[in-house]
């Protein structure tokens, strides 16, 4: 076992809010999905004890905001089972399979292929209605070349947008704009997020599985989603491009917003992960709560590593299963320190400064 496999950090604001006041579960206002593709089964447990502690002290409504696969999580969230719908995805994500040289057109048939367990018959219904949460997805609607389905335009496009990107992150937006698909019934702190064109699309059964798919398509790896329903004529793809980690202005002034997350650092967008300068805009953690596991416990996780998609390569199927596996059974250890610190009310001793 090791010892503080839970990291919890707080933005200014709140971190000296809470080391006064205490935690208090109903003052959580958002909660907060980064992308992050495999990565997120280090999270898999923490997010049973979310649902099963957290979820029923809620007053609504709460915001969940996810882009890639944090949208994927919080879909389940919304269910009226949602602990059925977590399990789900976590056992049809571990089980994919692939051919030995899959192309864009077999990932994105096994990715609809997962979300169909993730939604089954009345999942889609079930999250535009959930009495305390509300479903905010991000996604990015491309431009220019990045709007092309012909590979070799599209990684040329991609290829501009990193150069771009280096130079000044708004110039990322000459490639993509910021799709947001929201729940109609509550508008949330980062509706009108600036530094970005954003297109604000309501959700409806029409169009939230639709939304999913496209948070997630990762360009040159999965399928980009065309024309969904309500959202402006074109592409839309992963929303992580531009919103990797979610730098928004998440929380209201009087709330808090709660981020699993996969690590203790945070990085705005996509093509940013290389950028040492690259920084999360400060005042948009001012009144986070980052929940991660510890680099001591995932240096002892299979590989000194939290998993993630280059899995798929460096190892056979069925060895990639059996260690997806093994850091899930492990991960519970992060679950159990965190309804810990929330049954016992450590968390103001537990903060460090984000």
């Amino acid at each position: 076992m090791t010892e503080n496999a839970l990291t919890i950090k707080a933005g200014p604001e709140i971190y000296e809010d809470i080391r006064r006041n205490g935690f208090s579960m109903e003052r959580i206002g958002t909660i907060a999905g980064a992308s992050g593709g495999a990565k997120w089964l280090v999270l898999s447990q923490l997010d049973r004890v979310i649902l099963n502690t957290v979820l029923p002290r809620l007053e609504g409504p709460v915001h969940l905001l996810g882009s890639s696969v944090g949208a994927w999580r919080f879909a389940c969230y919304a269910q009226s089972d949602p602990i059925a719908a977590i399990e789900r995805f976590e056992t049809s994500y571990v089980e994919q399979r692939y051919s030995s040289k899959p192309d864009s057109n077999e990932i994105t048939r096994v990715g609809k292929s997962i979300l169909q367990q993730i939604f089954g018959q009345e999942g889609a219904r079930e999250a535009l209605a959930h009495p305390i949460l509300r479903l905010h997805i991000m996604t990015v609607l491309s431009r220019n070349l990045t709007a092309s389905d012909v590979r070799p335009l599209l990684g040329m496009g991609l290829t501009l947008a990193v150069a771009a990107n280096f130079l000044n992150r708004r110039a990322l937006g000459l490639f993509f704009s910021r799709a947001l698909f929201f729940d109609t019934r509550d508008s949330p702190p980062f509706f009108d997020a600036s530094g970005f064109p954003i297109h604000k699309v309501p959700l409806s059964e029409a169009n939230l599985v639709d939304a999913v798919t496209a948070s997630g398509a990762i360009p040159m790896v999965l399928d980009g989603v065309r024309e969904i329903a309500g959202a402006p004529p074109g592409i839309c793809r992963d929303g992580g491009i531009i919103d990797y980690h979610l730098d928004l202005p998440t929380s209201s002034a009087d709330k808090i917003t709660l981020y699993p997350h996969f690590f203790d650092w945070l990085k705005p967008g996509w093509f940013d992960r290389q950028l040492a300068w690259r920084k999360m805009t400060p005042a948009n953690l001012s009144r986070t709560v980052l929940i991660c596991p510890s680099r001591s416990f995932i240096e002892n996780l299979p590989n000194q590593k939290v998993p993630d998609r280059t899995d798929f390569v460096k190892f056979e199927t069925n060895e990639r299963i059996s260690i997806w596996r093994d850091v899930i059974h492990r991960c519970r250890q992060l679950a159990d320190e965190f309804h810990e610190v929330l049954e016992t009310g450590r968390m103001a001793s537990r903060l460090q400064r984000l």
